[in-house]
């Protein structure tokens, strides 16, 4: 991804910039922005009104905005449209690459909820048959990893398959319509893809190895207001604590955020795993390995290293 193309505004970030006038205008009045997608932590927090009300107090107002995709997130994150978000493994890896202001502010292990889908009628019953077969996924997503390290265990270059780079959205009606072989995808899109669209696990993305998501926050928002985001980061661990005891109350408040039925998300957050901390040295070595494999395989324009990116409070 080249820099211009990654500073491309999407339509998310679009609809973030048509404030920003207003934001830019009332600079002197406190207000954080948050960017969500469609599952999560943050989700949570956005039904019980956790930030709003950590901040009300303090006289700062919050503000969401939806994305279907961490890297348009990222682009608003990296513009200062956005102060902070949750992502995948990987989104944060191309826009380090595109030198986007972004810090890595805290971290969330992967437990399960990405997979490769198949119709279930489909003749692929093995890694091996994506061969020849076109897969799709978001570029530059947490998808995109779990395709290469799919490829990587079974000896299969990236060249062996025909990537087909496609929004969630987009990948869901190709694959109901047969236009995709394969689907490539995280939850709430995987139990979609599962319960609503006929689809068959072919892989569970937790056979591969360990992985990682992260919460983002843009790199001067993060340099000049410290304390602020240090509260944000605690309001986002202590709702995944709430999730991780509350477990049977998850699917409602994903569901009644998201419009996504509530069986769906069900499904979603019972393999979910919701523990929030800080970005440890293992997430750091873990993440550095996704980065040299896009690297090396020329996905990236530039090799990065994380530990540049990663935000500690005592920078403050």
């Amino acid at each position: 991804m080249r820099r211009r193309e990654f500073l491309k505004l999407s339509a998310g970030v679009a609809a973030v910039a048509a404030l920003s006038p207003k934001v830019r205008a009332q600079a002197n009045v406190m207000e954080i922005r948050i960017g969500y997608q469609n599952n999560g932590v943050l989700v949570i927090a956005l039904q019980q009104a956790a930030l709003e009300k950590q901040f009300a107090p303090q006289g700062i107002d919050v503000k969401w905005f939806e994305f279907a995709s961490g890297a348009s997130m990222l682009e608003a994150i990296n513009a200062g449209s956005v102060h902070y978000g949750a992502v995948g493994d990987t989104p944060p890896i191309f826009a380090q690459s595109a030198g986007a202001a972004i810090v890595y502010a805290a971290g969330q292990p992967v437990a399960d909820g990405q997979g490769i889908l198949v119709p279930a009628g489909s003749s692929i019953r093995s890694i091996a048959e994506l061969k020849g077969k076109r897969v799709g996924f978001t570029r530059g997503s947490s998808a995109h990893n779990v395709v290469l390290k799919t490829l990587e265990k079974v000896g299969l270059d990236y060249a062996d398959i025909t990537p087909v780079y496609l929004t969630p959205p987009d990948a869901g009606q190709a694959f109901a319509n047969g236009s995709i072989d394969a689907w490539s995808i995280w939850d709430p899109y995987l139990a979609i893809g599962e319960t609503k669209q006929g689809g068959r696990i072919l892989l569970d993305a937790s056979d591969l190895a360990k992985a990682n998501s992260f919460f983002v926050a843009n790199r001067d928002f993060a340099k000049s207001r410290g304390p602020i985001l240090q509260q944000i980061i605690d309001v986002t661990a202590a709702t995944a604590k709430w999730a991780e005891g509350h477990r049977d109350g998850v699917p409602r408040s994903l569901s009644v955020v998201t419009g996504i039925a509530l069986d769906v998300q069900t499904v979603a957050a019972s393999r979910s795993s919701f523990a929030v901390g800080p970005v440890t040295e293992d997430m750091i070595a873990t993440q550095q390995g996704v980065a040299d494999r896009f690297y090396k395989l020329g996905l990236i324009p530039r090799p990065v290293e994380i530990r540049d990116a990663v935000w500690r409070p005592a920078q403050t």
